[in-house]
């Protein structure tokens, strides 16, 4: 607890690699440390509408979504969002634009300036969720859009109660820290419900149990996907429908996928702000999300960056893959640029996209926890796989090789995409 801090006038780096030395593990789940510093800043009751994010796939894109429309009506909204891809600032975003490094660097002042006065620490993640917090309430935002990091229950998000809880679906993923079946899972995404809200489940799957407690016990008001509101895309692939309870309308696809759209739209429905139609269209069709189905042309071939690194986002990722190929049927071949972490279910990933890639270009990525060249071999073994040093050398590889019939993939892990973001900025 004694480390020496930064500066206000230290470069936000320097405070950055200080959150993440102050508490002695990354991720510490609990709320007891973080209330009393999050009470100290004044944080915990925000005069704003707020909607809180949970799930194991999706959060980015639901929260982007309602940030953007929300701000194409005209309210003042304050997005968190995690992990970042390139720049810490991604994660803290005000009317759509990420802050700059003094407004963090003087948020993470106060932050640590109320740990000390409470004589505790934070971890990396603690201290710099109460930062966006802080410049939120700072800035007088009329909504704050949180996505939660892990779980939901013993999150720092947690400490602020929502207005609207969305939980987007229920996978296996982080079994180390939030449980290893779906409805222990599921009993740490509820854990965001609080009394007489309006909770949106947005999971094609069966409502778990555990969810289904929460509602009750807290008296919630629950909306589900496929059973109280609905979204289906038009004949054309150009709009989609989305209809609840005396509500019907037809909106444009926008970039980003249709079941986080539909959720946004259900949790801005049933939040009492007053969005219009022409709003939420607007919004969605600006909502845009770095390595989610992200489509972009580089060196003329078109390169899908997809962020998805557990079973369920793979799922959802090579679902959209076809859909993207019927509506694009000069593609009729995919080269991956893959790698993950070690401790991710890459057989399982695996798995799923076996069949739908012609050629893997594996690496190693220089990342803590990276899966080395043997285990992402073992898991595609029987596949057609070139290794390379780097993974911007496999990607370059599959720029100079990719034909006119052929798109290039680039998934497995955060760090994948980064690593090719970094290599196509020095490129420019």
């Amino acid at each position: 607890m004694n480390h020496i801090a930064p500066l206000a006038t230290d470069h936000l780096q320097t405070w950055l690699t200080y959150w993440g030395h102050v508490h002695v593990t990354g991720i510490d789940l609990g709320l007891e440390r973080v209330i009393p510093v999050a009470e100290k800043l004044g944080v915990t009751r925000p005069d704003a509408k707020v909607f809180t994010v949970a799930g194991t796939n999706g959060k980015g894109s639901t929260t982007t979504t309602l940030a953007a429309i929300l701000n194409a009506q005209g309210y003042r909204v304050g997005l968190y969002q995690s992990p970042h891809i390139y720049r810490f600032n991604e994660r803290v975003k005000l009317a759509g634009i990420e802050v700059d490094d003094q407004c963090l660097i003087d948020a993470f002042v106060l932050v640590d300036q109320a740990r000390r006065a409470c004589d505790l620490s934070l971890s990396f993640f603690e201290a710099t969720t109460l930062a966006a917090f802080l410049i939120f309430k700072q800035q007088q935002c009329d909504v704050w859009v949180l996505e939660v990091g892990l779980g939901g229950r013993l999150d720092v998000v947690n400490v602020i109660d929502p207005d609207v809880a969305v939980i987007t679906n229920i996978g296996l993923d982080h079994t180390d820290w939030i449980g290893d079946t779906i409805e222990q899972i599921a009993f740490e995404k509820a854990g965001i419900i609080r009394p007489e809200i309006p909770v949106i489940f947005a999971g094609e799957q069966t409502l778990p149990q555990a969810i289904q407690d929460k509602v009750k016990a807290c008296q919630a008001k629950l909306s589900c996907l496929n059973q109280d509101y609905f979204y289906q895309l038009s004949v054309d692939g150009q709009s989609w429908n989305f209809a609840s309870a005396g509500t019907t309308m037809q909106l444009p696809t926008g970039a980003l996928a249709l079941a986080n759209s539909a959720a946004a739209v259900a949790a801005i429905l049933h939040s009492g702000l007053v969005v219009s139609v022409q709003s939420i269209a607007q919004g969605i069709r600006k909502a845009v999300l770095p390595g989610r189905f992200d489509i972009r042309q580089v060196a003329e071939k078109t390169v899908i960056f997809d962020a998805g690194h557990n079973p369920h986002g793979v799922e959802f990722l090579l679902n959209q893959l076809q859909k993207f190929k019927e509506y694009h049927k000069q593609y009729t071949e995919i080269i991956a640029v893959f790698s993950m972490l070690a401790d991710k279910d890459i057989d399982s990933v695996v798995n799923i996209l076996k069949g739908h890639i012609l050629k893997w270009k594996i690496a190693e990525l220089s990342a803590p926890r990276a899966a080395d060249l043997a285990q992402l071999q073992s898991a595609l073994e029987h596949e057609t796989v070139e290794q390379f040093d780097h993974i911007h050398a496999a990607f370059q590889s599959a720029l100079a090789e990719t034909k006119n019939n052929q798109l290039i993939l680039v998934c497995g892990s955060f760090h994948t995409l980064e690593a090719i973001w970094e290599y196509l900025e020095q490129c420019q």
